[in-house]
């Protein structure tokens, strides 16, 4: 889309609440990624906050954005106009000026005008611009950046664009992404050839239904493309960034038309175990912690859960006139499912909605998981659930843990019913290839290699195996994979209560006498390991009383969630 850099600064005594000034140097970016044959023109613009609450005057009320009584145009105007906020941090960025008189080279093909002709254009964006183009071998219809050298004299916007085809190159064949071709240059220009999408954006067809709304049924259809985009960006160590309904292109104006991510732009990748520090995104859909500078793969999935609630209600879940205000909405406030038409809205979707706009990240649903979600699976296939790069965090995770955290959740995984597992048994059932009901050493290997940016060593994976399988048959059944990748803190803010008792079940496994503490005896008893049990028993006494009480073992089982932190391998007790 158009690059629009914000100059508003949020104040307050928050902390956690981020400026937003741009520099005066404006982070670099090559333009619009506009594969959509819909006549659309872009520029980079600055709002202020000023600006921006005059220009909003007419929507006072919390919410009422899509379905407020304006044109389709002005809707359009307000979403491309309004509260933008894209900010990249780039003191860490390539920096320096290339040579005047000296172009990067790419390394791309030379021949493009060989190949294609240039028809209408569709777009532009502060680097280049987009066009129809026809491939001559073919006669088929792409759609073509081109994108002027002359104006990218900055290493940084050098490095946007490869990294924007090396992303593009990463995804193709996913059928929820708009397709790569080639890349091409000569000495002015940068040609990225594309799918051409001629059904335009969801941002279009959001505001052509009636109030605004999808129906149940066609919103999951929408959202399902969504988050497989995400899950599979993710797998790749890719952060889209910057999903917004106006980066999801159709296929083609029908009904049914498939739906295409775009725009990668803003897009990056991460190291395993990293956060990216800066704000970058668009204010409506930004997650909290973008904006307290530690972000990772899961804001993309609170912003499909923004983009879910504008679906099936017609109204943004944060709003207000002005970015701050927007801000501190992300960050502070809930949103509201009590106003028409969410009272008449299926619980399923209410509480999808909801487990994706969870603000602690650690207990966001990530995009795999999102996709088991009864509201999402419903008329989806199981194999169409790719794997959860967290579920493989969390197997690396489980061999670094001391014995006794192992234990813990084994017993904690014990109390859940198949409901609250479903979407680990979608995950192993991805995993058990040959459908067996048991992991072997090969298949494991198969599925942590598509953790693509960890580059696990064989040994490791066997280490992980031998971890994971208790009952040591060079195996891993269901039991035992589900201890090693449970989501402990999903599952106790999603459900206060359960969690209480669930914690508790898996308590009284250790506890025998029922007296409310954990002895060492109780230990030797319940793991059936031989030898002193006090380093056993020293990690998660905290009062250090020589016994583990309920709250020190919820917090034990708390610190083995995916997000804690790395546990050190001295820490780390193999008894």
């Amino acid at each position: 889309m158009g690059i629009c850099f914000s100059t508003t600064k949020v104040s307050g005594s928050n902390s956690n609440t981020p400026s937003t000034t741009a520099n005066n140097h404006q982070h670099h970016r090559p333009g619009r990624d506009c594969t959509s044959s819909k006549p659309a023109t872009t520029t980079t613009t600055t709002t202020t906050s000023s600006s921006s609450s005059s220009s909003n005057k007419s929507t006072k009320q919390r919410g009422s954005h899509y379905n407020h009584h304006k044109t389709k145009e002005s809707h359009r105007n307000d979403q491309k106009r309004n509260i933008p906020l894209i900010i990249k941090n780039s003191s860490k960025r390539p920096g320096g000026i290339i040579p005047c008189g000296k172009r990067a080279d790419f390394g791309y093909d030379k021949d493009f005008n060989n190949r294609y002709t240039i028809g209408k254009l569709l777009g532009h964006g502060q680097f280049g611009y987009t066009y129809v183009a026809i491939d001559r071998s073919n006669g088929d219809r792409v759609a073509v950046k081109k994108i002027e050298k002359n104006k990218m004299v900055l290493p940084i916007a050098v490095e946007d664009v490869k990294r924007e085809v090396k992303i593009l190159k990463a995804l193709a064949g996913h059928e929820n992404v708009v397709q790569f071709h080639n890349s091409f240059e000569d000495d002015s220009f940068v040609y990225i050839v594309m799918e051409l999408c001629e059904g335009g954006e969801l941002l279009d067809r959001i505001l052509s239904k009636k109030d605004s709304r999808y129906t149940e049924k066609d919103a999951a259809i929408i959202v399902r493309q969504m988050l497989k985009v995400a899950a599979q960006c993710h797998l790749h160590g890719l952060v889209h960034r910057d999903m917004k309904p106006e980066n999801f292109l159709f296929k083609s104006p029908k009904e049914d038309s498939p739906l295409k991510a775009t725009d990668f732009g803003l897009s990056d990748f991460i190291r395993p175990g990293k956060k990216f520090q800066d704000i970058v995104g668009s204010a409506y859909y930004v997650a909290p912690e973008v904006l307290k500078r530690k972000s990772g793969p899961e804001s993309d999935v609170w912003s499909i859960g923004v983009i879910t609630y504008i679906l099936l209600c017609g109204r943004r879940p944060f709003w207000d006139k002005t970015e701050d205000g927007i801000f501190k909405e992300v960050l502070r406030n809930k949103p509201d499912f009590r106003r028409k038409p969410w009272p008449s809205t299926s619980n399923a979707a209410k509480d999808f909605v909801k487990k994706l706009l969870v603000k602690d990240p650690r207990a966001r649903l990530t995009a795999a998981q999102a996709l088991s979600h009864p509201w999402v699976r419903e008329g989806g296939e199981a194999s169409e659930i790719p794997l959860d790069i967290s579920v493989l965090y969390n197997m690396r995770q489980f061999v670094t843990y001391s014995r006794l955290k192992q234990f813990a959740l084994r017993a904690l995984a014990s109390t859940l019913d198949e409901e609250e597992l479903a979407d680990l048994r979608d995950q192993f059932d991805a995993i058990d290839v040959d459908k067996n009901g048991s992991i072997s050493l090969e298949e494991m290997r198969q599925a942590l290699a598509k953790d693509l940016p960890w580059k696990m060593k064989d040994s490791r994976v066997l280490e992980i195996l031998q971890a994971i399988d208790s009952n040591t048959d060079g195996l891993v059944d269901f039991s035992e994979f589900v201890a090693a990748t449970l989501h402990v803190h999903q599952l106790e803010e999603h459900n206060s209560e359960m969690w209480q008792q669930r914690s508790h079940a898996a308590f009284e496994k250790f506890d025998v006498d029922r007296d409310g503490f954990i002895t060492t005896e109780e230990l030797k008893m319940h793991t059936g390991l031989r030898g002193s049990m006090d380093l056993l028993l020293e990690e998660a006494d905290i009062d250090k009383d020589g016994k583990i009480s309920l709250s020190e073992f919820r917090r034990l089982l708390r610190t083995a969630s995916m997000s804690s932190r790395n546990v050190t391998s001295s820490s780390v007790n193999r008894g």
